[in-house]
């Protein structure tokens, strides 16, 4: 009881966070396809600046390598240095067209002009109060996803579906990074406005049916539902639903 009552206030607390940012990088911008290989981004989950950039790549539903650097990490932190020279995050590798980026604002407007061939929508660029509001997000989530926690490495990354303005999926990225777990983040973001709201109750009334052909299509034909965060992990062959169910697993089989 006492550990599902700090489940759910740690859900408000990422509420919170997902409404002083926002709610960007909920609805996808530009449906853009996936690189031949993909994107590598070394990122700290409760840093605002890293924040903006998953925002951007689920603005885009594209996916990317996540190599989580916390702060006293081990595993990723040196990775990052002797690929671009220091270690600062958001850092984006785009190895298709031999791209290391540094910089928030510089990666965002990269992604939007190499990949929709557009500029950054006005919801998306930078504003003079989004530090102090992104900082307060970090701060309504409590900090989580910053700092190294030990834990076990896996032999293969995991596989997250997620999109960045969910608050159940934060929680789980947030575990992943304190345990520098590497994953592949497949965003799921939002096709349509009538998709707002939860899996269970969405705007739009009666069964649901994601747009054809889309990634919300494709994962709707594989499990009957769309509803994140859902997690996969080849090592054990496991696939769970529910941020907290999630939570335990991570924490059982890696914590």
């Amino acid at each position: 009881m006492a550990n599902m009552f700090v489940h759910h206030a740690n859900v408000l607390g990422s509420v919170a966070t997902s409404s002083l940012t926002a709610w960007r990088g909920c609805l996808v911008v530009s449906d853009v396809p996936q690189p031949e290989q993909p994107l590598v981004l070394y990122d700290m989950e409760g840093c605002p600046y890293c924040r903006r950039v998953r925002e951007a790549l689920t603005a885009l539903n594209l996916d990317a390598e996540i190599r989580p650097c916390p702060k006293g990490g081990r595993i990723f932190r040196q990775q990052a240095e002797a690929t671009g020279g220091k270690q600062q995050f958001p850092l984006l590798v785009d190895r298709n067209t031999d791209t290391v980026m540094y910089e928030s604002e510089a990666i965002i407007e990269y992604l939007f002009r190499q990949y929709a061939g557009r500029p950054v929508p006005g919801y998306y660029r930078e504003r003079v109060w989004q530090p102090v509001l992104g900082s307060l997000a970090s701060v309504a989530s409590a900090m989580r996803g910053l700092r190294a926690k030990s834990g076990k490495q896996p032999e293969q990354p995991l596989h997250l579906w997620s999109f960045e303005g969910s608050p159940f999926s934060r929680l789980v990225r947030e575990k992943l990074c304190e345990l520098e777990i590497p994953y592949t983040l497949h965003n799921l973001g939002k096709e349509h406005w009538t998709e707002i709201g939860p899996a269970k109750q969405r705007i739009k009334p009666g069964p649901y049916k994601p747009a054809p052909g889309g990634k919300r299509d494709a994962f709707f034909k594989a499990h009957g539902r769309v509803q994140v965060p859902y997690l996969e992990d080849p090592n054990t062959g496991e696939g769970l639903f529910e941020s907290s169910r999630i939570l335990d697993y991570l924490n059982a089989h890696y914590g």
